[in-house]
């Protein structure tokens, strides 16, 4: 097999898709758990059109938005959608107020589908009549509709193993002590089952979220009930009451601008002195959203296509069944590698982070970070803290080596303290690994201006001037994640009118554009008019205005010299004639350009367009 001999040793990986290589190794199995109390319906909240919606609308809107999300940024996940205190029964247990929400040729976990969430946006219409609602814990009765739909969620999420997968259970209720209507040793009975309940699905992996509904009148009182069944006690109580009233809009917030979760990306190796090493845990921090991968479908099946190849011999045609192998011409010899043998020749580096020192931080420039960094964390090796804390007290960067088997490079390790909020954890503890660049990768800087003297300089009215407008229009806490991708939101809408047969596209609204109403604020007005006097003077306007007005003179010239011109031309063809004999694609573009400029026609386009556009014109 003859190769390029520059491609033989060229890079089979790409630096910057490193951290997505283990993408399909981690996914997630979520069940949403949905109250389907009475409550849950007669209670109403403010919706984003200011229209009053019940708790049980909200939800369904809630869940619906995150399934347009998954299908779209992990369509590898599995979802499975469960009602609790409903009427009608529908599990593979057989648990009393237990109805699992399904369609149909899809298991009761599985990726999400168009027809799955097309169905579930109409669940509410027919809701009461096909599943109904009723209260599951009332006096005199065993029913536990909560131990049910906890057991039932469990049953679900069997599947896989918790090294491959994220399993949650996501509970929506707006009811904070779900067995109040009960008394005595049968409510303490319930909730002790309850709660051990929910233990034994945190044994195995399994993590309850809970998203509460505060009532118009009642805040949820997590410590009624549900702060045993987390097992949130001490600071993690306090965060999530600070959290319980606003968690619900955040989500929501997050769902819709389909931000990715966090998700470990890749483990390594990090090699200290002696031998000893500790295995990491690396996360992207900020990477790129970019459009999915193109998927080749069958025209009758529409099932993905699966692209295969096939070697064959030259000489005899016979199918090659051995792997084929490189040949590299060296000195009028061909000498033979197999695939293996080129990848291990290629092989630089095994992959692990080995540390080689440490350095000031002062010695670590802004311009040495060639790309978004990686955050690495570890769990409670004792090594690692140590090693965490005292480059937090030293004020030091650990300097290491790593790299892929084909991009091996130095790079920065810079510890990050932990940042807390009386709303939780801001930053994370850990390490920053920023990639640092070779010798060739930094350019001298070229000085334009040799002589500064005749190098341009503000002078200290307009610097201030400047400043002053900036401190005007300047972002308080700004962050990239506050603005969604304009073309990448409608590049998703589109999708999703198409998958679900909608009618409408979704407006998408472009975040970044200008803040029209806040520039026009009076005190930004008056900084802005203060810096063009102090940079142009006062008639600037004047001058923008006689510039403005050449410039129209100019373009108006032009263009009726272009038309004089092709008037000109147009007298020298017989254009019907060319027409009906077919002999039109014989003349040159330009020799087109005039029949269409003389009938105000479009020029743009290639030639087979131009002449289209000429035929049409004649009506021929």
């Amino acid at each position: 097999m003859d190769i390029d001999p520059e491609d033989v040793f060229g890079d089979e990986d790409d630096p910057e898709n490193e951290f997505y290589q283990e993408r399909d190794a981690t996914k997630e199995f979520l069940v949403y758990l949905v109250d389907a109390s009475p409550k849950m319906f007669s209670t109403t909240c403010p919706s984003e059109d200011q229209k009053y919606v019940s708790h049980f609308e909200a939800a369904i809107s809630c869940i619906s938005v995150s399934l347009k999300t998954q299908i779209i940024n992990r369509s590898y996940d599995e979802v499975a959608i469960c009602f609790f205190n409903a009427k009608e029964k529908k599990n593979l247990q057989d648990l009393t107020g237990v109805y699992v929400f399904n369609v149909p040729e899809r298991e009761d976990l599985d990726r999400p589908t168009a027809r799955l969430i097309k169905e579930f946006d109409r669940v509410q219409e027919s809701f009461s009549k096909q599943i109904g609602s009723k209260y599951g814990i009332l006096p005199g009765t065993r029913d536990n509709s909560l131990y049910n739909a906890l057991w039932a969620a469990q049953a679900l999420l069997r599947k896989g193993s918790t090294k491959t997968a994220d399993k949650r259970i996501l509970l929506f209720t707006n009811e904070d002590d779900p067995f109040g209507n009960m008394k005595g040793v049968t409510k303490l009975d319930m909730m002790r089952t309850t709660i051990q309940r929910a233990k034994d699905a945190q044994d195995l992996g399994i993590s309850i979220e809970l998203l509460p509904f505060s009532k118009p009148d009642d805040d949820f009182n997590v410590s009624t009930f549900y702060a045993d069944l987390l097992g949130l006690e001490g600071t993690n109580l306090a965060e999530f009451k600070a959290l319980a009233v606003e968690r619900f809009e955040d989500i929501k917030d997050q769902l819709r601008k389909r931000m990715f979760r966090k998700r470990k990306v890749r483990r390594i190796n990090f090699i200290i002195a002696g031998g000893k090493s500790i295995e990491l845990n690396t996360y992207a921090v900020v990477r790129p959203t970019n459009p999915g991968n193109i998927t080749w479908l069958d025209s009758v099946t529409n099932l993905p296509l699966k692209a295969e190849r096939s070697f064959f011999c030259s000489d005899t045609g016979a199918l090659l069944q051995d792997p084929p192998k490189y040949i590299q011409t060296y000195k009028s010899e061909n000498i033979m590698f197999t695939a293996d043998e080129v990848s291990e020749i290629k092989r630089v580096s095994t992959g692990h982070l080995r540390l080689l020192g440490f350095k000031p931080l002062s010695c670590l420039k802004d311009y040495h970070n060639l790309r978004p960094s990686t955050f690495e964390v570890v769990g409670s090796t004792c090594i690692f803290i140590a090693l965490h804390r005292s480059m937090l007290r030293l004020k030091r960067f650990a300097v290491a080596f790593y790299g892929n088997s084909t991009h091996p490079q130095l790079v920065a390790l810079i510890a990050q303290d932990e940042i807390m909020s009386p709303s939780g954890q801001i930053e994370p503890p850990g390490m920053h690994m920023i990639y640092l660049p070779y010798s060739d990768d930094i350019r001298p800087i070229e000085e334009f201006h040799t002589d500064t003297n005749l190098a341009p300089r503000a002078s200290e009215d307009q610097i201030k001037s400047a400043s002053s407008l900036l401190k005007r229009i300047d972002l308080k806490n700004f962050s990239v994640c506050q603005f969604a991708n304009p073309a990448l939101q409608k590049h998703y809408a589109v999708l999703q009118a198409l998958a679900l047969d909608e009618d409408d596209i979704p407006d998408v609204k472009d975040e970044t554009l200008p803040d029209e109403e806040g520039l026009a604020r009076p005190g930004v007005v008056k900084a802005l008019e203060e810096l063009k006097i102090c940079v142009y003077g006062e008639n600037f306007k004047q001058e923008d205005d006689t510039m403005g007005s050449q410039k129209t003179s100019e373009t108006s010239n032009k263009r009726k010299a272009v038309a004089d011109n092709a008037t000109k031309e147009y007298a020298n063809y017989d254009w019907p004639k060319l027409a009906d004999n077919g002999q039109l694609k014989e003349l040159t573009v330009s020799e087109l350009k005039h029949y269409l400029n003389v009938h105000n026609l479009p020029v743009g386009g290639k030639k087979e367009a131009l002449i289209s556009r000429i035929l049409t014109q004649m009506g021929k």
